[in-house]
């Protein structure tokens, strides 16, 4: 980020994301996924189960990208350009924030890398700057999805971000109950009972008041993290990241899927989403907790 510039004006952020998500719903840009929605309990969390109500809209895009793709003979990419009706805001010299096109969830932002990074690639000081400038001005719950194996569905690096609460009833995100107890002895990292690897570690609200002091803080926290789960500092391998104001949480992944429900962050926060009547079966007999536990690592 040249000379650390954040373009992003303080307090701006929430009124532009509101402005252009009506102007993207009216003129067709913002393509709105319905869903209906239950509660499942396992382990002390009680995991919000999102189902899709029509993937019309998601399958006819998905088509006509790889029409393009084949016509062009190259990859299409749809944040490079990204389209012009979703843009929210220039976060910096290195990101911008836009709409998520086929949201489910409210208000989904994507911070997108102005140039092509590979979704694979490691984080870096300009992401994690870009993510405390919107978080300055929108509580959520921030991630990346580390690759394909993590559930990325764009190779163009990008970090998303909802806003909070998650749950309509309830906590603001599922696993909050695992949260309450944890204490940090020896060092920033820690773990929670969780049946599958991971490391979590707090960080410190106040990074919102200097995104360029947080981004870096957050950049030595994501380097122990990653240490303390074994992902190797050169290569990234897939693993879900999850960060709000208060805590970040990296898992690394064994397998995309788990049968045909596909899992991302947001799974690991205990929020799931399934496409049919027949995956939320397989969702209630195996269990939201033993799904998540067979696309990690053990």
């Amino acid at each position: 980020m040249a000379q650390g510039k954040i373009l992003l004006k303080p307090d701006t952020l929430w009124t532009s994301v509101k402005e252009q998500t009506e102007h993207a719903l009216q003129c067709g840009a913002l393509l709105s996924i319905p869903t209906e929605f239950e509660f499942l309990e396992q382990d002390n969390v009680r995991f919000l189960v999102r189902i899709l109500s029509n993937l019309n809209r998601k399958k006819t895009a998905d088509e006509k990208q790889k029409k393009q793709s084949a016509r062009s003979g190259q990859e299409f990419n749809p944040f490079l350009p990204y389209e012009e009706d979703l843009f929210v805001a220039d976060i910096s010299d290195s990101h911008v924030c836009i709409l998520n096109k086929f949201n489910v969830l409210d208000y989904h932002l994507l911070m997108i890398t102005r140039s092509f990074e590979e979704q694979e690639s490691l984080l870096t000081l300009e992401d994690f700057t870009a993510m405390w400038a919107c978080l300055a001005d929108f509580d959520g719950l921030a991630f990346y999805n580390s690759g394909k194996t993590a559930g990325a569905s764009q190779r163009h690096k990008h970090l998303q971000l909802v806003p909070l609460p998650l749950t309509p009833l309830g906590t603001q995100i599922p696993i909050e109950p695992l949260l309450t107890s944890v204490q940090f002895p020896n060092s920033n990292a820690t773990s929670l009972k969780l049946p599958f690897k991971h490391a979590f570690a707090p960080l410190n609200s106040h990074w919102v008041e200097s995104p360029l002091a947080g981004g870096q803080a957050t950049m030595e926290i994501y380097r122990t993290l990653r240490h303390a789960v074994g992902l190797d500092t050169k290569q990234c391998g897939a693993y879900n990241l999850l960060a709000t104001r208060e805590w970040m949480l990296i898992v690394p992944r064994s397998q995309e899927k788990f049968q045909s429900i596909s899992v991302n962050s947001l799974g690991f926060a205990g929020a799931l989403l399934v496409r049919n009547a027949a995956e939320m079966e397989i969702l209630k007999a195996q269990g939201p907790m033993t799904i998540l536990k067979s696309v990690a690592l053990s």
